[in-house]
């Protein structure tokens, strides 16, 4: 069928077409007839070339002159490491969590018994936090790198071509563990080191260069240059650099909820299916993107995962993070997305001082740069009491959210763990309540039979990005107050998904090339 639609559109005969390449397809719903759209490479009487592949060779760095520790082995971490060794820069990654075998069987315990390692978890462990809930490669983060070389690179290390030229590209929490694998053993063949179980607990400074980090069970590695990039989750961290009087910034950042739909559902919606029928074989599960203004706050979906399920994200105990991922095929029953409010150090400031009036302790100073992870932090721990205990997440139908009463039952839902059924305006702060009863309201009247009483709300969404921004010099991207200790990723600040941290590894890893370079010069 496509080689007819070439042939046709480029007025000539089939004979005539030796063969194309896909450049980029996406899918328009919008009307009533959908579409995909291709750009093709079409070959005309020629033999048709191979599609153009970037070539990346990596240096032997086992005798290298310099090295560079990093600080977490996700995106971030592992393409910053993969630049250094085109540069003949040998990198050590220091990874808190362990490997992706035996975090897949921390997550099992998690998700099976409850079992939670703080180490080893969704956000922790090699891959960082997308490994085990998506592998979305889709960011509109043109500006910080090549998005192409990221995508090429992923191809190259063993994922399907067809991340390419997808318009939302995707690989799957099943298939990403693989990758990630190959990128590690690159990293170890060309004589770098990833070691796991290595959380670093402090640093040591000569005058203002970083020396060395410490670990946990107690080496000391010392370096050239060091790269943090943790990932959003790492408190401790925020907490070490407070304490050793590193310069550090509160982040705004968005928080709320998952929302989980029947997938059939979502498909009727978005192809405009006929009630009763199912979407056409050769689409592929919907997706959707909202957004609302909401008394001037906005509110948002984030990380939609279609054929997906909802997973527990905690990173500490008693403590209830919600996130979502989907295999490669998207074939689970239920569609799922966070659907978050942006949240002010403002709003961050009141919430803390009402906490304190209740509990008697002292609220955070305004100026506190650790201000938004406190906030996120209780709003976490009151969805864990509110869920029972054992990671049993509160809930509540969509549609008693937003009439503001406590549902008499729940529809049934992708999540392990279980649900409560608990009215939400008790969990969440006001101003993000109301803000998605308004946002529920407008995104029902915009997708007719999105609000509905079959789509479950789950709490909590809290780890969309990080609360805090720790600040480099613009050019060199290190610490205004340290030369060579490098903030990068998503934990930093400058990141909002795998490809853009990764982007941000790239940079920050060119960075130090160009200073190690200058300093032989």
């Amino acid at each position: 069928m496509l080689r007819q639609a070439v042939a046709r559109i480029g007025g000539m005969s089939l004979s005539d077409l030796s063969g194309f390449h896909i450049l980029k397809r996406s899918i328009d719903a919008r009307g009533r007839r959908i579409r995909i759209n291709l750009s093709v490479r079409a070959f005309i009487g020629e033999q048709p070339s191979g599609r153009e592949r970037m070539a990346f060779t990596y240096q032997d760095v086992r005798h290298a002159d310099r090295q560079v520790v990093i600080i977490g082995a996700g995106p971030a971490g592992l393409f910053a490491a993969l630049r250094l060794l085109e540069a003949g820069i040998r990198p050590i990654i220091l990874e808190r969590g362990r490997d992706v075998r035996s975090r897949r069987r921390d997550l099992a315990k998690l998700n099976r018994e409850g079992i939670l390692d703080e180490d080893s978890n969704y956000c922790f462990g090699e891959g960082g936090a997308g490994t085990y809930s998506d592998g979305k490669l889709y960011t509109r983060s043109s500006k910080r790198g090549d998005i192409d070389r990221i995508l090429q690179l992923f191809v190259h290390f063993g994922a399907e071509e067809n991340i390419l030229y997808e318009a939302h590209p995707h690989i799957g929490t099943n298939k990403l563990p693989h990758i990630i694998t190959a990128m590690r053993a690159q990293v170890e063949n060309a004589g770098g080191q990833v070691l796991f179980g290595k959380r670093v607990t402090d640093v040591e400074m000569q005058g203002d260069r970083m020396k060395a980090v410490v670990t946990a069970d107690g080496d000391r590695i010392r370096a050239d240059a060091f790269i943090l990039a943790t990932g959003h989750s790492a408190r401790d961290i925020f907490e070490l650099l407070k304490n050793r009087q590193f310069r550090l910034e509160a982040k705004p950042l968005a928080i709320g909820v998952r929302v989980e739909h029947p997938q059939a559902l979502i498909d009727r919606i978005q192809y405009h299916c006929p009630p009763g029928s199912a979407r056409p074989e050769l689409l592929p599960p919907a997706a959707y993107s909202l957004v609302e203004q909401v008394r001037g706050r906005g509110v948002f979906s984030f990380c939609m995962c279609p054929g997906g399920i909802i997973a527990t994200a905690s990173t500490a105990p008693g403590e209830l993070v919600v996130n979502g991922w989907s295999p490669s095929k998207r074939n689970n029953p239920f569609a799922n997305s966070g659907m978050v409010v942006q949240s002010e150090i403002t709003d961050a400031l009141a919430y803390l001082k009402r906490h304190a009036d209740r509990t008697g302790e002292h609220p955070p100073a305004a100026d506190d740069p650790l201000l938004l992870m406190y906030f996120q932090q209780a709003i976490e721990r009151r969805a864990f009491n509110a869920g029972g205990g054992a990671f049993v997440a509160p809930a509540q139908r969509m549609t008693d959210l937003v009439r503001g009463r406590l549902s008499s039952s729940l529809p049934d839902c992708s999540y392990t763990r279980g649900l409560r059924s608990v009215e939400l305006g008790d969990v969440l702060p006001g101003f993000i309540i109301n803000s998605l009863q308004a946002g529920f309201r407008a995104f029902g009247d915009r997708m007719r039979g999105y609000l509905t009483e079959d789509a479950v709300v789950v709490a909590t969404e809290s780890r969309t990005s990080s609360p805090v921004r720790i600040p480099r010099d613009p050019e060199g991207l290190h610490h205004p107050q340290c030369p060579n200790f490098h903030p990068c990723g998503e934990g930093a600040g400058y990141a909002g998904g795998i490809v853009s941290a990764a982007m941000d590894g790239e940079r920050v890893a060119l960075g130090i090339i160009q200073q190690v370079r200058a300093t032989f010069l």
